[in-house]
């Protein structure tokens, strides 16, 4: 039996957070959400749904990403698959089943869920969003070669594939970081259509103008950093 676990980071997600968890397929075995720094009821929500709550004080994605791996590299018995998914139900947490299943029957080492325009609800992403996802997936494969059209952040990847990419992006550059190191290492990848809709909440990222600038300057400091590492 494939053990799962899911990391859900999460800044002010009481409105979602619960709707996330309940959506989330039975075959994961723990759901772990990070809080990182809410000032709502983003915890008691989580933990009375179900999940496993942890707190990162240091604000940024990659904080509480890594947070959340450092609690399952203390537990005696290690999942197969780690899932990242957002805690603003923006994903379709129950396509979680369709991540996993390369992995599982396939022996693909990373699958990226691809928020595919038909897939895609009106307005679910700005306009920057789009055209800064266009940007870094064209400039992975115009360096790299890559097949990437997406820095979609529901994802799943083998667990000791994980831990060998040292992970170590604090804030916004933790997804194409991620794929990066996917590819200087020749791991096996695929992308997965998935749905998306308007999340609940506004964005702590594409939301305001510092958000998307900052998320920009890291994403792309992230493409020329290892363009040019030997």
């Amino acid at each position: 039996m494939t053990k799962i676990k899911v990391i859900i980071p999460a800044f002010n997600e009481q409105d979602s957070i619960a709707n996330v968890i309940k959506d989330i397929p039975k075959i994961a075995e723990e759901v772990i959400v990070v809080n990182n720094n809410s000032t709502d009821d983003t915890v008691k929500n989580a933990q009375n749904a179900g999940a496993t709550v942890l707190t990162e004080t240091n604000k940024g994605y990659g904080y509480a990403c890594l947070k959340g791996m450092h609690y399952i590299a203390q537990q005696e018995q290690k999942p197969d698959v780690i899932v990242f998914l957002d805690g603003d139900y923006s994903d379709y947490p129950e396509e979680l089943t369709k991540l996993v299943t390369p992995i599982i029957d396939d022996n693909i080492d990373f699958v990226v869920g691809s928020r595919v325009k038909q897939l895609r609800e009106g307005g679910s992403m700005t306009p920057q969003q789009v055209f800064g996802n266009w940007l870094a997936t064209f400039l992975m494969s115009l360096f790299f070669g890559a097949k990437f059209t997406d820095l979609g952040p529901f994802r799943a990847i083998r667990y000791d594939k994980l831990l060998a990419l040292n992970m170590e992006d604090k804030t916004y550059g933790w997804t194409v970081e991620m794929q990066l190191k996917a590819l200087k290492q020749n791991l096996s990848y695929i992308e997965i259509p998935v749905r998306y809709k308007q999340r609940i909440g506004v964005s702590k990222v594409s939301g305001t103008v510092k958000g998307t600038i900052f998320a920009g300057f890291k994403i792309l400091g992230w493409i020329f950093k290892y363009s040019f590492k030997k």
